[in-house]
């Protein structure tokens, strides 16, 4: 009888060990993460990122640094197109910098908390801890979860899987998906440093432009006068909607091409040569930033304006939704056809 229940004992102290061995629960995964960014100071990462929402991919290197609690500093550059551009966030709102320009503009926005952001670490943990319904993968060397986006105003990028790295929980990769489940947005992480040290400029709005100007950032390609080359959003994009009318303006900095589209919805667009300001400037603008994965753009309740390849663009429309004006924008990006 003592020897059946040591044997019995024994059993349950194996039992209990083994289970002391076995893989994290999806709450303790869950867990670790949240008290991983509740202990942090900050991070340095370096991710690529894939976009393939036109005929052929893009793919722009970004560099992410936070401070905490809401310094940031997104590198957006694309160096095959010699482009880039940066959002900072300091104590004075949220900028968009533009250095082939000399602009930055400046947003009095809640960036980066009002939406998922695919680079940014905390917002990728914050996503996860939201989805009461996120699936849950443990792999020899990963977890992997999906869940739900909380893209603001773009509803055609519902679910993202995120993949962690099971010794230190970095983030390896970001892969946001439309409802077909086609992967349009990947973020390939290849170094993140946690509790990472910045220069006490590093967030600085004017060390940032300089430091650009300097080359130590790569710019935009470069503003010229060549003719303007007109885009034309992709026939996809703007399904039951025809082109109505183009006409060219001349203006003092060249050309200025106004589109008019009409059918179901109807839209105006706008595209002009960009003019670099002779000094910095900071011009401060109302609505929101908005990432348009090749460059950001300033989302406001009737119309969208961006800078892309040293040309202005805007949309503007009293019948297009936020998020139908945004797939148009990346649509305007590729081939100069009707």
């Amino acid at each position: 009888m003592k020897k059946n229940v040591l044997l019995l004992l024994l059993g349950l102290l194996i039992a209990l060990v083994l289970a002391g061995c076995g893989e994290k629960s999806q709450e303790d995964v869950v867990s670790d993460l949240d008290e991983k960014v509740a202990k942090m100071t900050g991070y340095k990462a370096d991710a690529k990122m894939t976009l393939q929402t036109g005929n052929n991919p893009q793919v722009y290197e970004v560099e992410i640094w936070h401070k905490e609690p809401s310094y940031y500093r997104v590198n957006l550059k694309n160096a095959e197109k010699d482009q880039s551009q940066m959002i900072l966030r300091n104590d004075e709102g949220v900028f968009v910098l533009t250095p082939a320009l000399n602009k930055s503009f400046r947003f009095q926005s809640e960036w980066p908390e009002n939406s998922s952001q695919a680079y940014l670490f905390e917002s990728l943990v914050h996503d996860v801890k939201e989805d009461p319904e996120a699936k849950f993968t443990a792999t020899k060397e990963n977890y992997v979860f999906e869940t739900k986006t909380n893209y603001k105003n773009n509803k055609m990028l519902p679910t993202q899987e995120i993949t962690f790295n099971k010794k230190d929980l970095t983030p390896k990769s970001v892969k946001v998906m439309d409802p077909d489940r086609k992967v349009l947005l990947l973020v390939e992480f290849s170094k993140v440093e946690f509790n990472a040290s910045f220069d006490k400029s590093a967030f600085d709005v004017d060390k940032n432009m300089s430091s650009a100007n300097l080359g130590e950032i790569p710019v935009m390609g470069e503003v010229d006068q060549e003719p303007l080359t007109v885009l034309y959003p992709a026939e996809e994009a703007i399904a039951g909607m025809e082109l109505i009318e183009e006409k060219e303006v001349k203006t003092e900095n060249g050309t200025r091409v106004i589109m008019t589209y009409g059918g179901e919805k109807s839209f105006t667009m706008i595209q002009e040569r960009a003019r670099v300001a002779e000094v910095g400037t900071t011009i401060s603008v109302s609505g929101e930033p908005v990432d348009l994965g090749f460059t950001v753009g300033i989302l406001s309740e009737k119309a969208i304006s961006w800078t892309h390849n040293g040309v202005d663009f805007m949309i503007a429309s009293e019948d297009l939704t936020q998020e139908e004006m945004q797939t148009i924008a990346r649509a305007v990006q590729g081939q100069a056809v009707k």
